[in-house]
């Protein structure tokens, strides 16, 4: 991948005086700081470990990593996390997305973990089973606690198109379990034969994506969250070799590691990435640009991963740029629209999150919202989650889907115009979104 020329004081400059005419604020000593911290080593596959922290990752991705919230992250993370006795079972946490970006991102969305289960075995299928195992327990184990609640498991690949909880799924997408299904180890599936039970363990041998969902009660920011973990699965055979369950070793471009102790296991699996891996990464961030700018449009996440595309692809200025957006308090809304739907998960029947934490969370996104807008858009937002906040009130469940969608369309919008205005402001950003857009009516 290439580098681009090192950056001068008059190109940061000229992209802090276009943010400061669209309204927001880019530092250019701190940009030109960060900037030659990237430009003046291209080691882009460099790891290093910040000896006071303990946390550890990718050159770049520590450079947006902030150790302030790291004692939150490892609380939260015990809830998420597979855990073994098994000498043979070996793991890494990290923390991923824009919770591994808390340097820069004031307003982050979820808390996103991702874990290396490496799984030591004579067999890939005995490693699966393993796998299957550890991930089925945890999700029973950890179903239901004074703070936090069990959503759904991404589990194994749907066999044929069928229809699965009264929703058609397609082939080789991946299963979503209910806690009840994980509990049954079993889920039904009307196929073109009828009706064809389809259990855990079958699921265990071609496993695919692998995630854990929750809902959280999160005490340090005094908010509800969104907790996930990916499971990045591999097998080690007895010769040594490291093998990828799911047919693809994920790289480590965006993760921040938890624990400095884990540096040996990441090492030896980190060895195995392909040395394609950066622009197999950034490729596929850019598959990601590409629907959030047209089929999915969502100008926010579009954002967000153009800023790890430029950052990682050496278009350092327009990365920064971006950059300088994430703190402006409208991000704020990207966060909001993220948590209207924890409110509703954490209001499913049997939740064992105390609804006044629920009745706090709405109370503090009106708050958001009326300290980041005004006029109109301000009135028709407060008024959307204050529908939302009385329909969760009345528990019915269709009343609040319908409110939760309501609330959520409108804050996208304002979300999408933000946006969209602030990356049209630099030509080269403005240019590389309209070439994906085109690319999609031709």
């Amino acid at each position: 991948m290439s580098i681009s020329p090192k950056h001068s004081n008059a190109d940061i400059r000229r992209i802090a005086q276009s943010a400061k005419r669209l309204g927001f604020e880019i530092k250019e000593d701190e940009t030109s700081r960060w900037i030659d911290s990237i430009e003046n080593d291209s080691g882009l596959s460099e790891v290093i470990v910040d000896t006071q922290s303990g946390a550890f990752g990718n050159k770049v991705a520590m450079l947006d990593f902030s150790a302030n919230e790291l004692a939150r992250f490892r609380k939260i993370g015990k809830i998420v996390e597979i855990t073994s006795d098994d000498p043979n079972v070996e793991s890494a946490l990290a923390i991923s997305g824009s919770a591994a970006q808390s340097k820069i991102q004031t307003y982050p969305g979820d808390c996103d973990y991702f874990q290396r289960l490496n799984i030591k075995a004579t067999t890939r299928a005995e490693a699966a089973q393993k796998m299957a195992t550890l991930m089925r327990d945890k999700a029973i184990s950890q179903r239901r606690g004074s703070s936090y609640q069990f959503l759904e498991a991404k589990f194994g690949s749907y066999p044929f198109d069928a229809i699965h909880s009264g929703n058609q799924v397609k082939k080789g997408s991946p299963i979503s379990w209910t806690p009840e299904e994980v509990d049954a180890g079993r889920i039904e599936l009307t196929g073109p034969n009828g009706l064809v039970g389809f259990s855990w363990d079958d699921a265990a041998k071609d496993p695919g994506w692998c995630k854990l969902d929750w809902v959280v009660s999160d005490s340090e920011r005094r908010q509800l969250s969104n907790a996930s973990n990916v499971i990045d699965v591999t097998w080690e055979s007895p010769d040594g070799e490291i093998v990828a369950l799911d047919g693809y070793l994920d790289s480590f471009f965006q993760e921040v590691y938890l624990d400095s102790e884990d540096v040996p296991t990441f090492a030896k699996i980190a060895k195995h990435v392909s040395t394609d891996a950066l622009d197999a990464y950034v490729d596929r961030l850019q598959e990601e640009v590409r629907k959030y700018l047209t089929n999915h449009l969502n100008y926010g996440k579009a954002a967000k991963r153009m800023y790890n595309v430029f950052r990682l692809s050496g278009q350092h200025l327009e990365a920064a740029y971006i950059r300088g957006l994430f703190d402006e308090p409208t991000t704020v809304l990207y966060q909001v629209w993220s948590l209207i739907s924890t409110l509703e998960r954490a209001t499913l029947p049997n939740s064992p999150i105390p609804f006044s934490e629920v009745r706090s969370q709405a109370d503090a996104l009106i708050l958001d919202v009326i300290q980041a807008l005004d006029g109109d858009e301000e009135a028709e937002i407060v008024r959307s989650l204050l529908g939302l906040k009385e329909a969760l009130e009345r528990q019915d469940q269709a009343e609040k889907q319908v409110e939760v969608e309501a609330a959520r369309t409108r804050i996208i919008n304002v979300v999408n115009t933000f946006f969209r205005d602030k990356l049209d402001g630099m030509p080269t950003i403005k240019s590389y979104m309209a070439k994906i857009q085109e690319e999609i009516v031709t």
